[in-house]
């Protein structure tokens, strides 16, 4: 497996910067965020995707997969051009936008059936540009908020197309076990995401309620231990993308992703996952 960064958390870095800082942490590459205002964006990926990926390559770094945005979710043309794009510089994994779920205003059943829909010309684009397209598993009233969720979505399509994106971090904040999830989704499984959180009680209108915070990992409710455990069981090979989205003073923010990329390498040495 290899350990590479999301570069959501970077917008302000330009590639050589992304490749100065990906050698200092000693990470394998990124996921590379392809969204408005990044150095690869949706205006410039034809040319600018390749170009990345080439320099990326040649220091010794990898782009195993791309980010798109979150509202990309229809196989049209701007989703073809980006299919394009990552086929011109050898990227075969790509991460899709959320469909989202409103309980009380949307059926259940019809919004699955939009989705595969949807996952069926996205299949067709997959098939005509090698690339295969993935679905994160996101929590909170997304569709495929967890493995289980996430089957009704993927079940039935080529896992060389359609693939399952599943994040731990947020797994655990839906109460789904990390094992549970692979067991569940295994034959469609490309990538993994690593995040930690904690729900912490508020006040909201006299009532308690629960609110979700990404910290920095092994200080939250996953066990890492575990989770690395079961990857190495499985022999995963994918790419494992350290996603830095937690809350902390942007002044401590680089330090905080130099000491979250540190926890993950000791734990996949430790764990010889």
């Amino acid at each position: 497996m290899k350990l590479i960064v999301f570069s959501k958390m970077l917008q302000e870095l330009g590639i050589a910067e992304l490749i100065d800082f990906a050698q200092e942490l000693g990470i394998e590459g990124y996921d590379m965020a392809v969204r408005p205002g990044y150095p690869v964006n949706p205006d410039n990926v034809a040319e600018a995707l390749p170009e990345a990926v080439s320099r990326f390559r040649a220091s010794g770094l990898d782009i195993p997969m791309v980010t798109a945005h979150g509202n990309l979710l229809q196989p049209d043309a701007e989703g073809a051009g980006l299919l394009a794009a990552m086929d011109a510089a050898d990227v075969r994994r790509l991460k899709l936008g959320y469909f989202k779920f409103v309980p009380g205003q949307m059926d259940y059943w019809d919004e699955v059936d939009k989705a595969r829909k949807a996952l069926e010309g996205w299949s067709d684009l997959a098939e005509q540009y090698g690339v295969r397209v993935c679905y994160h598993t996101h929590s909170q009233r997304c569709l495929g908020l967890n493995a289980g969720t996430l089957a009704h979505m993927i079940r039935g399509f080529d896992p060389q197309r359609i693939g399952a994106f599943l994040d731990a971090g947020h797994l655990r904040a839906e109460g789904e076990e990390f094992d549970v999830a692979v067991s569940i989704v295994r034959e469609h499984l490309s990538m993994v995401a690593v995040k930690d959180f904690l729900l912490e009680r508020v006040e909201r209108e006299n009532h308690g309620a629960v609110r979700r915070r990404v910290v920095e990992a092994g200080q939250g409710m996953c066990d890492w231990t575990a989770i690395f455990a079961e990857l190495k069981r499985i022999g995963f090979d994918g790419p494992i993308s350290i996603h830095c989205e937690f809350e902390v003073d942007e002044s401590q923010r680089m330090d905080a992703i130099r000491r979250e990329v540190a926890f993950f390498k000791q734990l996949k040495e430790k764990t010889g996952a």
